[in-house]
């Protein structure tokens, strides 16, 4: 009996696997998280802040900045060449409404090769804090933080080229909380 796909045509099939498996592969080292899989914690939270500035709002946002006024001015060329901020935030009245699975559908995909941990900070009384960058070579094109402690869970993802000096201007910005970011103090000459 003869194959019904002789070996030729399996070239073609063996190929579209390659191209398919390439896409999923660039797929996971997107430098944007998929938060979604905590979106079953706004039912039990008391709070929850939810921010999605794609590519296209990061722009119109970016135009509604005044350059006359500094800081405006600074914020608009921090944010011009980003392709998103995301912020998902739950606080919630009891110990033990998020699970520590929740945390692990984010830090799962923090683990790929492109991403590594910069900070990691726990304290019993404020939670556990912890900054991930995406490296492609020199270029930093994605941070990520995530923060938790007993009754409460923070991802805060920006996409694009993060410049690092600059990031604690973004604090109180497009939805993404205080997170104690200091910027670079500049050496003094005597």
């Amino acid at each position: 009996m003869k194959s019904l796909f002789p070996f030729k045509s399996r070239l073609p099939v063996a190929a579209m696997l390659l191209v398919l498996a390439s896409a999923l592969t660039a797929r996971a080292q997107d430098p944007k998280i998929q938060t979604s899989t905590l979106d079953h914690l706004a039912a039990k939270a008391n709070q929850t802040v939810d921010v999605n500035i794609d590519g296209r709002l990061m722009q119109i946002a970016a135009k509604v900045f005044n350059d006359q006024d500094a800081d405006e001015a600074k914020i608009k060329k921090l944010v011009t060449g980003l392709k998103g901020i995301y912020v998902k935030s739950f606080e919630f009245d009891n110990e033990g409404d998020y699970s520590p699975a929740d945390v692990e559908s984010i830090r799962s995909q923090l683990r790929g090769p492109l991403w590594s941990r910069l900070v990691n900070v726990t304290s019993k009384k404020e939670g556990i804090v912890e900054v991930y960058l995406m490296l492609n070579g020199d270029q930093v094109s994605g941070l990520a933080v995530l923060a938790f402690e007993a009754k409460e869970l923070t991802v805060v993802n920006i996409v694009g080229p993060v410049d690092l000096q600059k990031l604690s201007q973004l604090e109180g910005q497009f939805g993404v909380p205080e997170l104690g970011i200091e910027a670079p103090k500049t050496k003094t000459k005597n």
